[in-house]
């Protein structure tokens, strides 16, 4: 800088007749180093262009729902009321039992939210909700209306992840709605269902498309747009008819994830397949079916969680009290699946908790992975995005390790976020607002 200011000073004066001997190697010297620097800037690296953040497939809300979805008689009713501790799932040995769905809030189990409410033994203690959706039985040709198919495709439509149950356990008293237990031809049939119902969905869509597209011309961007909709659309289509994939496990990027997300697609929903074994069969850890299950999904839907778990055994945990849970559970050798199954549930909704704490109440707040702090704030009120002037956040790693806040803040951990904050699991905030 110092050469630079002395050229701008010696082209904009003249120098004294004591330097004027002087000035021209001083004129050279400091050109000779400006240029240096530029050269020095000219082969620099550019710098590279932070990458594009991953838009989630789904609805971008806090507020997401998962449904329980099977064939009918594989336990999807028992199961609902297992995991909510009611008895509103209607289960009964004949299809169609469940018509309407019932809908019921699941506290998700997280052993940081038990030690903030020791810590802080609150008044009023509120865990994360997961919010699980009892859909009736689908069975093979519901995506052409059989068996109220529509209606029941509906209420899957409506929920944003899919907990699909899978039976694997011979009981001649429960009968099968296809005379006999075969896991593999079940998930078959749901697989396909869904699919076919999202092949006329997207096909509806791209004929209203090319039909609504025909005068588009190549100079403004709404037309370009416009072609680039028409184009995921028609991605969409090969990927379920030629590629033959649920919407789910296809390479999208961002504006084409908006599409996708648009559509509402079945098979673009999260699944993780629960398999129901008998009581036996769960403490034992041996099924006939299990590995074979595992193949298929490695097959045909790579990655998606597999859980096996037995209603049977959670329909006798259940009445009992923690304590003869924690004792019968020793004596058996196994534990139950409810709070495993919740957590993973929630996780395939992208959903994660920050927690507000205090003496007067602990409590977890859902939100969605990836949002920004003044989002997280406006789940709570909406003036609190609204009108966001920080954060003050800590992590509930941080608060452990020091054991109390004024440790965290003496060791410098409690830290002031603003706008561009991403909140991460686990932290524990208190917003500042306007007025």
């Amino acid at each position: 800088m110092i050469d630079r200011l002395g050229v701008r000073l010696c082209l904009r004066c003249t120098p004294p007749p004591s330097l004027r001997p002087l000035y021209p190697s001083a004129l050279s010297r400091a050109f000779s180093v400006s240029s240096l620097l530029s050269a020095k800037k000219a082969k620099m690296a550019p710098k590279k262009a932070a990458a594009e953040k991953k838009v989630l497939l789904g609805r971008p809300s806090n507020n997401l729902k998962i449904g329980i979805v099977g064939v009918p008689n594989v336990g999807k009713s028992s199961f609902f009321n297992v995991l909510s501790k009611t008895d509103l799932g209607i289960a009964r040995n004949f299809p169609y039992a469940t018509i309407n769905p019932e809908e019921a809030r699941v506290p998700v189990p997280d052993p940081r939210f038990e030690w903030l409410c020791d810590l802080y033994k609150p008044v009023s203690r509120i865990p994360a909700f997961l919010t699980c959706i009892d859909i009736a039985g689908l069975t093979a040709g519901a995506s052409t209306g059989a068996g109220l198919g529509n209606a029941f495709l509906s209420h899957v439509r409506a929920v944003d992840g899919i907990f699909q149950v899978v039976r694997a356990f011979d009981d001649a008293e429960v009968i099968h709605v296809e005379g006999d237990v075969d896991p593999l031809r079940d998930m078959e049939i749901i697989q396909t269902e869904l699919r076919l119902k999202d092949i006329e969905w997207v096909e509806k869509s791209l004929d209203n498309l090319k039909r609504s597209g025909r005068a588009l011309g190549n100079n403004s961007l709404a037309d370009k747009a416009k072609k680039e909709e028409i184009a995921t659309v028609e991605k969409i289509y090969k990927v379920l008819t030629v590629d033959q994939k649920d919407v789910r496990k296809a390479d999208w990027n961002n504006k084409e994830i908006d599409v996708v997300n648009g559509l509402q697609l079945l098979t673009a929903k999260p699944v993780t397949y629960l398999v129901n074994l008998s009581e036996r069969d769960y403490i034992r850890k041996k099924n006939k079916w299990l590995p074979k299950i595992k193949a298929w999904i490695d097959e045909h839907n790579p990655g998606d969680p597999l859980i096996p778990f037995s209603v049977a055994l959670e329909e006798r945990l259940g009445p009992l009290s923690d304590e003869e849970r924690e004792d019968e559970q020793k004596k058996i050798g196994a534990q139950s699946a409810l709070g495993k199954i919740t957590q993973a549930g929630y996780a395939s909704l992208d959903l994660i908790r920050y927690f507000t704490c205090g003496p007067d109440e602990v409590r977890a707040w859902t939100i969605r992975r990836g949002i920004k702090a003044p989002q997280a704030a406006g789940v709570i009120h909406s003036d609190f995005e609204n009108k966001f002037i920080c954060g003050e956040i800590m992590s509930y790693d941080d608060l452990k390790d020091q054991g109390s806040e004024a440790a965290v803040k003496a060791a410098g951990k409690l830290r002031q976020q603003g706008k561009p904050y991403e909140m991460v699991d686990g932290d524990i905030a208190y917003w500042k607002s306007g007025q």
